[in-house]
């Protein structure tokens, strides 16, 4: 392995996920399964470690053993190795097939492509799921957080992340501009002047595969409702095609387990399934607003990558920050946990960021293994250790008699919880 694997820290022990012969999508998680982890940009080098001490009390208290595999990418592997994601990191996550990562910094208007996208293209991980729940002990700008309880499916490779654009002013932007105005009759609607242009694909088979997720999601975790998040008003051929397409999934693929909101009033009382999901669609500025006017009514949401990515981090705002949102991206027999917030570099260095985000994105990743009980071990001692009001300082300067710890304080008080817990 080693031969294989120079830019990489590879552990002396453990055993690969792998995937069934038969199916692609059911795992073979061994108790003793290689786990590779990038820490991360800025503060992911104090969120990492601390989330790693955290998940492998969670392991061991369930009877089971993670074997970290160190992986490189952004700041790390430019000092280590000259760049930015060296090809034996994403051949590990690949290989392994899951995986956790802290935050990497992506900078605005130059530079490298955001390593995050292109992590997410190259495994083809194309749901990105973000849960929003609350703490309680968090403070949150909603009156009654504990509300709120949706997870958010984000097409994770089409639509304007998938990076097609065209620079102002350059040779290329001007040629689209011509295609635009004289070959697509489009003249007149573009003013003159540089202007960057980009693409926005959003495809049948990436809106089919998002939504059969999410439905399948809310099936397996007795969820009531799956939610279109679009704005095919205005892009009836895009967004449009994603609630489109969306309908088609449910409608064709799984019979009387799916109601659509269109067919919803043939059904007579008494004769929808309990275990029946209804899907419905929303615009998506109108689903902002819903979601703090009718926060109870909405349940999981599936939307484009734009889209997914205003409304996640609105809906982790009501949860009170996004330093404790979760946080993971799936494909077919692959996953990769990551905190929803950023690389925060400021902070970098001074071992107080809150590394809950990361801890809870590991027991996202624990539920993706099938690990349940580890995952509700992490989750009890989190919520057990905010209510003591012992907490980093993004809570505990807005709690009234709080004590203010450090990350890797908080994460010890954390793993500590799962012990004695595991223990009685």
């Amino acid at each position: 392995m080693n031969d294989r694997y120079e830019r990489v820290d590879v552990p002396t022990g453990g055993e690969p996920v792998a995937v069934s012969d038969a199916d692609a999508n059911e795992l073979d998680v061994p108790d003793d399964p290689i786990v590779p982890i990038i820490h991360g940009d800025g503060t992911g080098a104090e969120v990492g470690p601390a989330a790693q001490r955290v998940l492998d009390e969670a392991a061991e208290a369930s009877g089971r053993e993670i074997h970290w595999m160190r992986v490189y990418a952004g700041e790390s592997a430019r000092e280590r190795y000259g760049a930015n994601l060296p090809d034996e990191t994403v051949t590990a996550l690949e290989e392994f097939r899951v995986g956790i990562k802290g935050p990497l910094t992506t900078p605005v208007g130059a530079g490298f492509r955001s390593l995050n996208v292109a992590l997410r293209t190259r495994l083809d991980l194309y749901a990105n799921v973000r849960p929003a729940t609350y703490l309680d002990g968090v403070p949150s700008p909603r009156r009654d957080p504990g509300e709120l309880d949706v997870v958010v499916f984000r097409e994770n490779t089409e639509d304007v992340y998938a990076g097609v654009e065209w620079e102002a002013g350059t040779e290329e932007a001007e040629r689209v501009r011509e295609f635009v105005e004289d070959e697509m009759g489009e003249e007149g609607l573009l003013h003159d002047g540089p202007a960057g242009f980009g693409v926005k694909p959003i495809s049948e088979f990436g809106t089919k595969r998002l939504v059969r997720e999410a439905i399948d999601y809310a099936l397996d975790r007795d969820r009531d409702l799956v939610t279109l998040v679009h704005k095919g008003n205005i892009m009836k051929f895009t967004e449009g095609g994603f609630r489109d397409w969306g309908y088609e999934v449910a409608e064709d693929e799984y019979g009387e387990e799916v109601i659509t909101e269109d067919t919803l009033w043939e059904v007579r009382d008494g004769e929808v399934p309990d275990d029946a999901v209804v899907v419905n669609d929303r615009i998506a500025d109108n689903m902002l607003q819903q979601l703090l006017t009718r926060t109870d009514e909405y349940d999981v949401l599936a939307m484009p990558n734009l889209n997914g990515d205003y409304l996640s981090d609105a809906a982790a705002a009501q949860t009170g920050s996004l330093g404790i949102s979760p946080g993971i991206n799936v494909g077919d027999g692959r996953a990769l946990a990551e905190p929803v917030h950023g690389s925060a570099p400021r902070y970098a260095g001074q071992d107080k960021v809150n590394p809950t985000a990361m801890i809870r994105s590991g027991a996202l990743l624990f539920e993706y293994l099938g690990w349940d009980d580890a995952a509700d071990a992490v989750d009890t001692a989190l919520r057990a250790q905010i209510e003591s009001g012992r907490v980093t300082y993004d809570i505990e300067r807005n709690l009234d008699g709080g004590e203010r710890l450090g990350t890797s304080e908080f994460a010890t008080e954390v793993a500590e919880r799962i012990a004695a817990r595991s223990s009685t």
